[in-house]
């Protein structure tokens, strides 16, 4: 039968035959099994030639090199059918003939395809063209030589051919098997990517500022490369009294204290250490091993402790603090290390004692007293304060009273006084000429507010207070000026001469 009709054009390589009678067909010959057997060929030849070098695609299937039956002279592997005819480099390892390859092959060049021949097609072997007679073997070996396609067309679809099979071993060597661990999880893949930050773009894997990529997102890939990606997780970790918020690529508790550098030997950890961080990440309360010396009762106590506060250090010193016994630091502070405590023992008591709260004097002019004279209407009393103290000990040395509080016990009295504003006469009758400043100074020695020990007289001239308020007087003698005190004195001299100074009138 014959093959079935192309467009000339499309096939222009091989020439139209001039002994066919559609043009096409030659002595049952398809004009385009050439082509077909080198492409068919080509692809066979490319995986044999990663095992044994070199190689053509029609020697392989057929005969070496078409050397036989298309008269191109005898062939041999390594040969070439035509001078430019490409040949194919040996590969690292054998690869399979691939659908991608074929499917970029023409319609008539891919094996098994509707409307080409298959790579098994038999030459046919139809009646001779000249009066029925079978062809001599020399007249058909011309004939065949006449219908050989031309080689300089047949040679650019080749190494259309020749590229797509070298576009193949380019795509298969840029593909990458990656080693991919994200937070802990690992899987290996294949990627095409040129760097990590690539990678995990292809991935769908998002990093953040605290998130750790090893090696860096801008490190080029290569084949059997192992990509890690650590999340970072907040921790508010409170460490020895201080509070902050850090960040961690730990999955651990432990892990953590390690990435941080805190010592863990002896410490105090909130929470299990082998619990795990989630993203969230959590709260973290961390107390290191300290060294802390407790003084007490004249001794020395060193500690090792991870105690919160001060008051729990003096305890696991086996001190104990009774009725005001106190530190030296503030019992809920925080232990430092190498910080030292004293434990201060503690006796007090209490101490009241009254003070007086002095009166308020008033005074108020009288015209009915002579000018001078000052007498006490209503006397003065003082209040009373009473004062609590306390009184403490401290490891036996005595401190400063300390004030508790203090009371007013009984609010004080005013003292009213009355001073005269009359005005004084200065002489007596009968008693102006003598000697009143002797008389003075023999009596009290010239004090106006003497007072006798028995408190009985005082004043200038000891007037007692009855011949005193007798004379005219107000209030006490010696509470009045010296010039009333005088004018009195004479006054009394006047009444009864130098009597009542039995021992000092001789003086006047």
């Amino acid at each position: 039968m014959s093959s079935p009709q192309y467009e000339a054009s499309q096939y222009e390589a091989y020439g139209p035959d001039p002994h066919g009678a559609d043009g096409y067909v030659a002595h049952g010959r398809d004009p385009y099994r050439p082509a077909y057997e080198y492409a068919y060929g080509y692809e066979y030849a490319y995986e044999y030639g990663n095992r044994h070098g070199p190689v053509y695609a029609h020697e392989l299937e057929h005969q070496p090199a078409y050397g036989h039956e298309y008269g191109l002279g005898h062939g041999h592997p390594g040969e070439a059918w035509a001078p430019d005819a490409p040949t194919l480099p040996r590969q690292a390892a054998p690869l399979a003939p691939t659908t991608e390859l074929t499917a970029e092959l023409p319609t008539e060049l891919a094996p098994g395809r509707p409307g080409s021949p298959g790579p098994t097609a038999e030459p046919f072997t139809g009646p001779a063209r000249s009066g029925g007679r079978a062809e001599t073997r020399k007249a058909a070996r011309r004939r065949r030589s006449a219908e050989r396609p031309d080689v300089r067309k047949l040679l650019p679809q080749a190494l259309v051919v020749a590229f797509l099979a070298g576009g193949t071993s380019a795509f298969v060597a840029d593909d990458k098997a990656i080693e991919l661990t994200v937070d802990g999880s690992p899987r290996t893949l294949h990627t095409f990517a040129d760097d990590v930050g690539e990678l995990l773009a292809d991935e769908g894997v998002r990093v953040g500022a605290h998130d750790v990529v090893s090696p860096a997102p801008g490190t080029a890939l290569a084949s059997g490369e192992e990509i890690a990606v650590r999340y970072g997780r907040p921790l508010r970790l409170t460490l020895d009294g201080r509070s902050s918020h850090v960040w961690t690529t730990a999955h651990t508790v432990d892990e953590a204290l390690r990435e941080l550098g805190v010592r863990a030997q002896g410490a105090y950890v909130s929470v299990p250490r082998a619990r795990r961080i989630g993203r969230a990440g959590l709260a973290l309360d961390v107390r290191t091993e300290r060294t802390v010396t407790v003084m007490a009762d004249g001794q020395a106590r060193t500690v090792r402790t991870n105690a919160a506060t001060v008051g729990e250090t003096v305890e696991e010193a086996g001190i104990t603090l009774r009725g005001q016994d106190t530190t030296s630091v503030p019992a809920g502070s925080f232990p430092r290390d190498g910080q030292t405590v004293t434990v201060l023992r503690i006796t007090g008591t209490k101490e009241v004692s009254e003070e007086a709260l002095p009166f308020e004097v008033r005074r108020t002019q009288d015209p009915g007293l002579f000018r001078g004279t000052e007498v006490v209407e209503q006397a003065g009393q003082p209040g009373l304060r009473r004062v609590t103290y306390a009184l403490r000990t401290v490891n036996g040395v005595r401190q400063k009273p300390r004030l508790l509080r203090s009371e007013v016990v009984r609010e004080p009295r005013a003292q009213v006084v009355k001073v005269g504003t009359k005005p004084l006469p200065m002489s007596v009758a009968g008693a102006d000429g003598l000697n009143w400043q002797g008389l003075a100074h023999c009596e009290s020695g010239g004090r106006p507010g003497a007072v006798d020990p028995s408190g009985t007289y005082g004043g200038l001239y000891q007037f007692d207070t009855r011949t005193w308020q007798a004379l005219g007087g107000a209030g006490r003698p010696q509470d009045a000026s010296a010039a009333e005190q005088t004018f009195r004195a004479k006054k009394l001299y006047v009444r009864r001469g130098a009597s009542p100074w039995p021992h000092c009138g001789e003086r006047l």
